[in-house]
């Protein structure tokens, strides 16, 4: 496995560290590690697999335990993120971030990409479950896209109305994260994860989201409203997918939008 020394260096020491309790049946990492592209920027996504019966009582230590693993700086439960079992967090110094994600042994494969096992107590069961459970699909659903997108350009149109900049950027950036983003990874036969790594494997179609990004300024934002409208279009029919187009809801809130950027000329 070909990663960055820092990296390499966390999980030498603390794999074996983890490997002492008898409670857990497994470690794997995900991420750019798992998929062979990290660098020195990326952090470490590391799944440690628990017996089933013992996971409440990992859970309830799970801070303890990582800083008997490491040496941990900070960490924090992902609730946030709609994930409990996961502890974000960095180790160090120097410092690197590591988000550790608990799962019970039963629950390994349920999984949204396939992770790169680095030591299994069973000798080759946890490889056997993410056999026997294949990925579910992740393919981007354009038709739940499109029965949104016209209610969020209207939305970014009355923030913009009123003057609420802030909104409306905010508003620029959910479109990019929820739409566009995920239809230029899908674009690039990648999986769709927001704007993330888009610089690197789509960077014609990164130049062309530039327009979208505005700074706190009216007119700017308009025309970067005007852009996600216009990159929204041009990928849609370029993705062959059959999709039935809200033309009425297209029509009224592109013809909102423009009224409110010309009541701002």
């Amino acid at each position: 496995m070909d990663i960055p020394s820092l990296h390499s260096r966390f999980l030498a020491d603390a794999l074996p560290r983890i490997q002492r309790d008898t409670r857990v049946t497994g470690v794997a990492v995900a991420g750019s590690i798992a998929v062979g592209r990290p660098d020195v920027y990326s952090d470490v996504d590391l799944i440690v697999v628990v017996d089933d019966e013992a996971f409440g009582a990992v859970m309830a230590d799970r801070l303890g335990l990582i800083g008997s693993w490491t040496d941990l700086v900070a960490g924090f439960t992902g609730e946030h993120v709609g994930e409990p079992r996961l502890i974000i967090t960095l180790v160090g110094p120097p410092l690197l971030h590591v988000d550790f994600k608990f799962v019970r042994t039963s629950d390994f494969a349920e999984r949204i990409e396939n992770p790169e096992i680095l030591w299994d107590r069973s000798g080759g069961g946890l490889a056997d479950m993410l056999v026997e459970q294949p990925l579910p699909d992740r393919s981007l659903d354009l038709q739940w896209i499109e029965d949104r997108f016209w209610i969020w350009v209207h939305y970014g149109a009355t923030k913009l109305g009123r003057g609420e900049l802030f909104e409306v950027m905010s508003c620029l950036g959910h479109l990019r994260e929820v739409v566009l983003g995920p239809m230029v990874a899908r674009r690039v036969g990648e999986l769709p994860r927001g704007v993330r790594q888009l610089e690197f494997i789509a960077p014609d179609e990164a130049r062309a989201l530039q327009a979208t990004v505005c700074g706190y300024d009216r007119h700017e934002a308009g025309r970067a409203l005007l852009a996600c409208v216009e990159l929204y279009r041009r990928w849609l029919d370029d993705s062959g997918a059959a999709v039935e187009h809200r033309r009425h809801a297209e029509e009224l809130s592109l013809q909102y939008l423009n009224d409110v950027i010309g009541q701002a000329s």
